[in-house]
């Protein structure tokens, strides 16, 4: 029989690390695997060549000695270069490299389910934090069985089906695969007189209140994990997590981003131009905002210290305020007056006074000349 050199069979140099061994088996095995070529004896072959490969080549002590011995040096490991030998496991290398399990026992979870909440919240309760309480949907121990979901007085079996394994055996083409008994579903236990209350679940439908502690900082669409406080598992099992999805309100006057808040900040074009004083909301009340003359629409403004609280430090954002000038409406007679006299008194006004507007004109000049 022809020896083949398990580097070619892989496709691989003889300095290739494990994880590309590995990559090229994964190709190769999928590529030839029984499954897909049914009644191709050549795939079979070559799906077996594969195997015997990457049997050495990812065994660092079977390939230093196939490197150094050919096949001399592992033929008494691989049956004598032909076929399999009974030391080797093909199930774990099949379940290692596909996560499947073509002879490895599985382990069966009947942890509790996860589940989750939404809550919703105000900008002031994110930037504070706050506890809420919120009613769930969820199931409980029987209190008739205890968990067990046998009738009083008896107790679950052994599965007939698995024989207590909660898997069976199932030979495909040249593999044997296993699967989850479809008798008892893992448990491998059967309940021949369920228990009258919760009909052999263990677990009946309740209603049960949570306390969650919403952190100062939150964001919109942030989760809050609660350990434990999911669906009990089956039979005493563990119980799974509940996950409190957080939701924000759109709030009035501030936009969030991140730690900073944002907000629209009116003014008269009064103080625009002549400077003052003005009050800005804040999330923790009114402050007192100084206003540079000569402000213009667009203008951003800094109150340090008035965002967001970071929900993973003591770090506090800042809250901006953009600056609209606002163009008075429902004027008096004698506001009027007054705004004529004024626009009369600036006719030819220095365009220097008018920054934006001889901005606009230069342009314009550019654009047509």
């Amino acid at each position: 029989m022809t020896e083949v050199d398990f580097y070619e069979v892989l496709g691989v140099t003889r300095t290739a690390g494990d994880e590309e061994i590995k990559k090229a088996y994964r190709k190769l095995a999928m590529k030839y695997h029984p499954d897909r070529n049914q009644g191709d004896k050549g795939a079979e072959e070559k799906f077996k060549e594969v195997q015997r490969a990457y049997e050495v080549l990812s065994d660092s002590q079977k390939r230093a000695a196939y490197d150094q011995f050919g096949h001399a040096g592992v033929d008494g490991n691989m049956g004598g270069g032909g076929g399999f030998s009974g030391g080797f496991d093909f199930g774990d290398i099949f379940s290692q490299m596909f996560g499947g399990s073509a002879g490895g026992r599985q382990q069966q979870n009947h942890q509790g389910a996860d589940l989750q909440y939404h809550v919703e919240i105000t900008l002031e309760e994110a930037a504070r934090g706050i506890k809420k309480k919120i009613t769930i949907p969820t199931h409980e121990e029987c209190d008739v069985c205890h968990g067990s979901g046998a009738k009083a007085g008896t107790s679950a079996t052994t599965c007939s089906m698995c024989g207590g394994s909660g898997v069976v055996h199932v030979r495909q083409a040249i593999f044997q695969l296993q699967q989850t008994c479809p008798t008892c579903h893992g448990s491998g236990k059967q309940i021949k007189d369920p228990c009258v209350k919760c009909h052999g679940e263990g677990l009946v439908k309740t209603r049960k209140t949570v306390e969650v502690s919403i952190p100062a900082g939150i964001d919109d669409g942030q989760r809050i994990r609660l350990s434990g406080e999911g669906e009990p598992g089956k039979h005493g099992a563990a119980a799974g997590d509940l996950y409190v999805l957080v939701n924000v309100r759109p709030h009035p006057v501030f936009e969030r981003d991140g730690m900073d808040l944002h907000c629209e900040l009116p003014i008269s074009f009064t103080i625009a131009a002549l400077g003052g004083e003005v009050e800005v909301p804040t999330l923790d009340g009114k402050v007192k905002l100084n206003i540079p003359k000569e402000t213009q629409t667009g203008r951003r403004m800094r109150v340090r210290g008035k965002g967001i609280k970071s929900v993973r430090s003591a770090a506090v954002g800042d809250l901006y305020c953009h600056i609209v000038v606002e163009t008075p409406v429902n004027l008096t007679d004698r506001q009027r007056e007054l705004l004529e006299e004024f626009e009369k008194i600036s006719t030819g006004m220095d365009r220097a006074q008018t920054p934006r507007q001889k901005s606009f004109m230069d342009k314009l000049r550019d654009l047509f000349e």
